[in-house]
């Protein structure tokens, strides 16, 4: 694991979960892979963080499998909007880096990962592909990850929680229906008590084929 300050303007430090170390040891500096995964927290406020046990399942499906993942921690709180840019800007860190780079986020985090994907094109937002898990409909009245989903281009992915009473997850999975984007049902809670292995291994053989 190697740790990184992120450029921006903001206090964002970061973690890059190498695929070399998956196949060599931790003893490794280099990595092998040309593809990342940006890794976004849940929300900051409810102790959302880099070590958020989802993420860390995603990344070690992620570096079993070839692909880097980079875990970041947001700067300070400012409604969505700087939390936005701060996943902007790592995915720009990672995409100065890797042929190929992905955006994936738990909660609060898949709600910002579906707003930075549909601004790809732009060179701070270039996202090949994302998926959300257990994203909230919206942040703010302008932080919607509804409307968002019509402007992602790139492969997209929703995992959601038939028992979750935590997030308003519905009407994401209900506009990615329409939409065409793929949609996986989970038997869990919001926070995927006892499965976030599973759910990891799941999400992680996804972005890795699709990247």
């Amino acid at each position: 694991m190697t740790d990184v300050l992120v450029p921006g303007g903001r206090d964002v430090r970061g973690s890059l979960d190498r695929t070399s170390e998956a196949k060599r040891g931790a003893a490794s500096t280099a990595s092998d892979a040309d593809a990342c995964v940006v890794a976004c927290p849940p929300h900051p406020q409810h102790r959302g963080h880099r070590g958020d046990e989802r993420l860390r399942a995603v990344s070690s499906a992620l570096t079993a499998g070839g692909v880097d993942c980079f875990r970041f921690d947001y700067g300070d709180w400012d409604g969505g909007y700087g939390e936005r840019a701060d996943a902007r800007n790592a995915v720009a860190w990672a995409r100065e880096r890797y042929d190929r780079v992905g955006l994936f986020g738990f909660s609060f985090g898949g709600t910002l990962a579906l707003l930075v994907a549909s601004e790809s094109g732009a060179s701070e937002g270039d996202v090949d592909a994302v998926s959300a898990l257990a994203p909230t409909a919206r942040i703010a009245s302008d932080l919607d990850a509804v409307a968002a989903l019509e402007d992602i281009d790139c492969p997209t992915q929703v995992v959601y929680a038939t028992r979750d009473d935590t997030a308003d997850w519905k009407p994401v999975v209900e506009r990615a229906r329409e939409l065409g984007v793929e949609t996986v049902e989970w038997s869990a809670d919001h926070f995927f008590v006892g499965q976030a292995g599973k759910v990891g291994d799941a999400v992680g053989a996804w972005l890795s084929d699709a990247l």
